[in-house]
This record gives structure tokens, sequence and C-alpha cells, in this order.
């Protein structure tokens, strides 16, 4: 019987894990029922104003690295792209973290194209599934491997394995967590589609009413933005939710006028009472600064002004004066 042929698609560090995995069982085992035949990422990015210094995609700096051929294309329905891309004769081709695929990509293998999601679908589906289940305060998440179909992350799922959150998590330790399982999620589901013992189960099974499922939108810079009405825990979760990407930020203004933009890439929470109006901001100007919040204080850890780098609190305290300054709400 003929090895299965199969197709990779991805393109940040995210898809490395589950595309090492792969190459790996494959070197180790020659009964493993697949073999990679190529490798599709996004385009090298010029890194220079000069136009002489490419960066290519972490997937391409693997594939290259074991010597497994590799696609580039500006557009996915670029007919050339397409011709060449028919021409590896995939039966199975995989996603993960790459773009939106047209039909005519998805539905071109006999036996289809799955993606791996970092989410337990159906919920989460969207974008930012690792961020917004940390904001939302899950004490779980998880991958789910999922076949492609036209709606975007609606496709019968394969398997879902089940991460755990804590309360130290942010989305940086979770992307981590969450790419490790990646891995042994979609070598699983490789081998169950070539022993033939696939089950997919259609997401609309799996939920009562849409109400049931959140979803993971885009973040825009406007998404990062700190309410500081949502409480200690609610502020605490959004700020890990959102570190150390894309950051969540504040405003302070000084008594001119004059904005100061501050990033927060962590904060520890202080449940207790006080008497201070949301949002006053309280300071030794030495080695703390906090926020009064609906349910005791938020204290800033590790921060970054604009246009400087990320430090402790302690010491952005030392370079700036922060005495005379509020909160913008």
């Amino acid at each position: 019987m003929e090895n299965l042929r199969i197709v990779y698609l991805g393109t940040p560090d995210f898809a490395v894990e589950p595309l090492r995995r792969l190459v790996e069982k494959q070197k180790a085992c020659e009964s493993c029922g697949y073999e990679i035949v190529g490798v599709v990422t996004m385009p090298d990015k010029m890194i220079n104003k000069r136009g002489n210094q490419l960066l290519m995609s972490p997937v391409k700096q693997y594939a290259v690295s074991q010597g497994l051929p590799v696609l580039q294309p500006e557009s996915l329905k670029d007919a050339s792209f397409q011709e060449a891309l028919r021409a590896w004769r995939a039966d199975l081709q995989i996603v993960v973290a790459f773009r939106m695929l047209p039909e005519s990509v998805w539905n071109m293998p006999r036996l289809g194209t799955f993606n791996l999601h970092a989410s337990l679908l159906p919920q989460y589906r969207g974008a930012a599934p690792i961020n917004w289940a940390i904001i939302n305060g899950d004490k779980e998440t998880g991958v789910t491997t999922f076949f492609l179909k036209h709606e975007i992350d609606t496709g019968d799922v394969i398997y879902r394995d089940v991460v755990a959150i804590t309360e130290e998590d942010n989305a940086g330790i979770l992307h981590d967590k969450l790419m490790l399982q990646g891995g042994e999620t979609v070598l699983r589901t490789v081998q169950a589609i070539v022993s033939g013992d696939v089950k997919a189960i259609a997401q609309d099974t799996m939920f009562a009413t849409e109400q049931e499922l959140r979803p993971a939108p885009k973040i825009f810079r406007d998404t990062c933005r700190i309410d500081w009405e949502a409480g200690v825990s609610g502020i605490y979760d959004f700020v890990r939710g959102m570190s150390p990407y894309p950051a969540a930020w504040f405003e302070l203004v000084d008594a001119e006028g004059k904005f100061v933009a501050v990033k927060v890439y962590s904060v520890a929470k202080e449940p207790t009472e006080h008497n201070f109006e949301v949002g006053t901001l309280l300071t030794d100007c030495k080695s703390y600064a906090k926020v009064a919040v609906n349910g005791g204080y938020i204290s800033l850890v590790d921060v970054q002004l604009a246009g400087k780098k990320r430090m402790p609190v302690a010491d952005l305290l030392r370079g700036f004066s922060i005495e005379r300054m509020k909160i913008f709400k």
C-alpha cells in the first residue's frame, strides 16, 4: 500500500511543532503510512529598508532544514500556484496557522483538508482563541482538529484535546502549551486517517443554541484598552490575555493635558475594600503604582511607555514622574 501523500500549510512558530512531529515520526518509522511531500507558507518578508535581506517564515526555515519542497504563493487563487500544488498529488492537506483557503485549494485532495484550531471547537471560533479564553477567565481550553468546509471553523471535528489554564498563564505561555499539544493532536489525527479510524462529528450536534458559543474575533488596538470598570479579576484576566502580544494599554494625562500611552504586560490583583473612585492612581513614586478598581486594586508590575523599553514598574518610576498624572478614562 502506498503512503498517504500530505501537503502541509502553515507559517508561524505555532505551526512548526506539528510539522516537526510529523517529519520525525516519518523518519523514525518506515511503516508510518504517510509522507510529507511539500510545504506551503507565506512569502519571505523584507526586513530592512534597503530591500536586500529577506526573512523566511519559521515553517519555511524548518522545511528547508529538512529538505522539503516549499511553495510561497502571493495569492492562493493564482493558477500557477494551484497547478504546482496539484502536481504534488496530495491525498490530504493539513492547515495550521495559515491563511483562509479558497475551496479550489482545500477541496483539492481526495481526503480533503483538516485544520488545527487553538480552542475546543465549537467554542472560540475566530482569529484569537488563545487570547479570548484567558480574557474570559476560562480554566481550560484546548486544540481541535477538524475538516475544512465553507464556513470558517465550523467543519466536522476529528479530535479535541483539553489543556488547563492556570492563574499564572498569559497568552504567550498558553500559546506554547497549545503548540505542544497541537503537535501531538495533529500526529494522532494523521495516524487515524491513515488507519481509516476517523469518525468526525458535526459541530452543530455539540451545542444546543448559538447563545452558548463564545466567539474569538480578531483583536484591534481599541480592543486592547483596559476598562477600569471591569473589576479586579476581569482586569487581571484581560491583561494576561493580551500579554505579551498585542498588550493591554491605558493612557495617563498630566495637568497640562498631555497624554502618555502605557502598555501593561503583567499586573497583580489585590482584592480588598477601599473608598477610592474607580480609576484612581496611587503610587509612592518609587516602588509601586496601583489603580483602584471595583473589588480592590490592580498593581502594575511590568509596563512600557510609548517609545521606551518594557520594564518593571519600579524602574519606570525611577525615570518618569507620575505624581501629578491621572488615568484617562
